[in-house]
């Protein structure tokens, strides 16, 4: 099914209301759950034939960052604003992110101080780059103080070449987005294979260049819907690529399991979900408990991993018979999502209030970005 036409209907506009986007709220939260189930198969809870069960449901879980960074590029391009200047934009990303990263930084690195000594820093330089969101640039920094908040860095550089990304493609018709769009889906694909074939080191998961393909194919996606030149098959047909592409992680390399896999499912499942919900159409994902939680869902995915971090440093949580496995697993996750909602409503709302001045923006944000 063909992307686009030749002459797209009309010029959508970006929304006029907040939460006009529920359905990519609510896949936030199934990308942060994702990604936290991801990291309890890391830690080893289960143990034996569970063990593997749990590696093969969610071994491939990293894929779930890969949707934040095309979910990032399509929210930007959606509600991208005529007029808006580049320190604009920049002031209000910094107050979306940089609020519980801040918190949660200095955190880790009381922890590190305290009770969990592998999250102490090497040095009053890795703490800085990581503050400055640029400690992913440096391999050995890649998990520097909160160890996920490497994906900030990736954003953080994805933000900064956002507003000269958006011009360039706002010059081009629905085609020319269109290839765009292709050329970052394959170069998505292609880094992995040439960091394996031919020994790049820079390649790896958390460079922010090697992950700029994702937020350029989310952008490029997000402009094509603006346009109304977006022609891509429904939600349920875009989830059930999106699933298959997930299970052929296990097929192939690892280095493919980061996002190649997904890539198609990605671009088709996002734009998808959008037009669900600008067109009324039927979606579980706009469900009013997924919408919350998916609010939550950022602070969710910067807290859980201190929480998994610290339990794991004092409790015998290694290949748990099932029950324990199970209520270890569980308990996490309600401590992981009370702490969410505190980070959210005590830092997250009132510190992008206070890094904005309570200036009121001209169009609110969907509340997926």
């Amino acid at each position: 099914m063909s992307l686009l036409t030749a002459t797209p209907r009309r010029t959508l506009e970006p929304p006029a209301a907040h939460g006009q986007l529920p359905s990519l709220t609510g896949m936030r939260w199934a990308a942060a759950l994702l990604v936290f189930l991801h990291h309890i198969r890391n830690f080893d809870f289960f143990g034996g034939s569970r063990g593997r069960l749990v590696d093969w449901a969610f071994g491939p879980g990293a894929v779930g960052v890969s949707f934040f960074f095309v979910l990032s590029g399509f929210v930007l391009a959606w509600s991208a604003r005529d007029g808006d200047s580049a320190p604009r934009f920049w002031r209000r990303r910094l107050a979306r992110i940089y609020p519980v990263h801040l918190v949660t930084a200095v955190l880790a690195l009381v922890l590190g101080a305290t009770l969990i000594p592998g999250l102490r820093p090497d040095g009053a330089g890795e703490t800085a780059a990581n503050l400055l969101l640029v400690s992913s640039w440096w391999r050995e920094w890649w998990q520097a103080l909160n160890p996920v908040s490497w994906s900030l860095t990736c954003e953080a550089f994805f933000y900064a070449v956002f507003p000269m990304l958006y011009a360039v493609l706002r010059r081009l018709n629905a085609r020319g987005v269109a290839g765009v769009m292709a050329v970052a889906a394959l170069l998505v694909v292609l880094l992995p294979w040439a960091g394996l074939h031919h020994a790049l080191g820079w390649i790896v998961p958390s460079n922010p260049a090697a992950r700029l393909p994702e937020f350029v194919l989310g952008v490029a996606a997000g402009r094509l819907v603006r346009l109304g030149a977006w022609r891509g098959p429904g939600l349920d047909v875009s989830l059930a690529l999106t699933v298959v592409g997930y299970f052929l992680t296990h097929q192939l390399p690892g280095v493919y399991a980061v996002s190649a896999c997904t890539v198609l499912g990605l671009a088709l499942l996002i734009p998808s979900a959008a037009l669900a919900d600008l067109r009324g159409l039927p979606s579980f994902w706009r469900r009013r408990r997924l919408v919350v939680l998916g609010e939550w869902s950022f602070a969710f995915y910067m807290i859980h991993i201190l929480v998994l971090r610290l339990a794991a440093q004092y409790l015998p949580l290694h290949h748990l018979p099932t029950l324990q496995a199970l209520t270890a697993t569980l308990t996490a996750l309600a401590l992981s999502l009370a702490l969410s909602w505190a980070l959210y409503e005590g830092v997250e709302r009132p510190g992008r209030r206070l890094l904005l001045n309570g200036v009121r923006r001209k169009t609110a944000s969907p509340s997926a970005e």
